[in-house]
């Protein structure tokens, strides 16, 4: 269930109400005129069923309660309510398969934005992954993908393809492509600093590396488990199971690739520099892509679903 706390303005309550008593898969509906005080307004409480919780939100916006007044939307973990049973039983479809485009709209629009700390985050990601690339350590590379926030912006331009919103996709793009950017150039600076201390040596980027010499070798299945980690990333975000994100961060290629590309340029190596390069390129690719198939795919089986219902 999903709780919406609702200002309208008092001369649109009437038609704000009427829609939530005729949406079928609400409940808990309560009326509070002239609570709200900024902007003023009339206070509106109602719980809605997930697969009734997109539609209602889109009517909503028709009535302009989001430039009037105001729309909040936030789960509900525990409703212990007959009622409220009830109205998941009436809804058509099943909440577990309902898409909140405007939820995720405004989620990938959050974790795409290019900031501080996003910026920070993927470039301790990298250097992580130099350390780990450099030491061929598996454990460093795995935790270097747990860390690194590069699916928000992977995840913006998907969701702004299918919504078609080229802002969205710009602000996913550029806080991509200027995140890896400035993580690969400190990267390449703490390589050679690493270097200079004798931390970093260049024998261990050229020597055997058994456990990551795959981050430089881009092959048919780096594409394919690109794409299938698209699919479970963008299942865990429509799904509202976030959870499952840490899962697909360690099983994508992306952080490693570029933090290898950095240290094999401050070395140098053109060779691992451009495979490396491929690498990333690959995976992002197939993200994106994959990405766009899923959304697609939940918008056309939601629709017939709710038309069987």
């Amino acid at each position: 269930m999903l709780h919406l706390r609702l200002i309208s303005p008092s001369g649109t309550t009437d038609d704000v109400v009427r829609l939530l008593e005729r949406t079928v898969g609400t409940a808990h509906l309560v009326v509070l005129p002239g609570a709200a005080r900024d902007p003023a307004g009339d206070l509106v409480l109602c719980d809605v069923a997930r697969e009734a919780g997109d539609e209602l939100i889109g009517e909503l916006r028709a009535l302009g309660l989001h430039e009037t007044g105001s729309i909040a939307v936030e789960d509900i973990g525990l409703s212990l309510s007959h009622r409220a049973d009830k109205a998941e039983k009436d809804a058509p479809g099943e909440g577990a398969d309902a898409v909140l485009w405007e939820g995720l709209t405004e989620a990938t629009h959050e974790e795409s934005t290019l900031s501080v700390t996003y910026v920070a985050f993927i470039t301790l990601a990298t250097m992580i992954a130099a350390c780990g690339v450099v030491l061929d350590n598996a454990i460093l590379i795995v935790g270097a993908m747990a860390v690194g926030p590069e699916f928000g912006p992977l995840a913006g331009i998907s969701t702004s393809v299918v919504r078609r919103q080229p802002r969205l996709a710009l602000r996913s793009l550029i806080a991509l492509l200027v995140g890896f950017a400035v993580a690969m150039l400190v990267t390449v600076a703490f390589t050679l600093f690493m270097d200079a201390a004798g931390l970093f040596h260049e024998s261990d980027l050229e020597g055997d590396r058994p456990n990551t010499a795959f981050v430089y070798a881009p092959d048919a299945f780096s594409f394919i488990v690109a794409v299938l980690a698209g699919m479970a990333g963008t299942l865990s975000l429509t799904s509202a199971k976030s959870g499952a994100l840490v899962g697909v961060a360690i099983s994508v290629t992306t952080v490693p690739a570029a933090a290898n590309a950095a240290v094999a340029l401050a070395y140098g190596d053109m060779s691992q520099t451009i495979g490396s390069t491929n690498q990333l390129l690959l995976n992002l690719l197939g993200i994106v892509l994959a990405g766009i198939g899923t959304l697609v795919a939940q918008k056309y089986f939601w629709r017939r679903q709710r038309r069987v219902s």
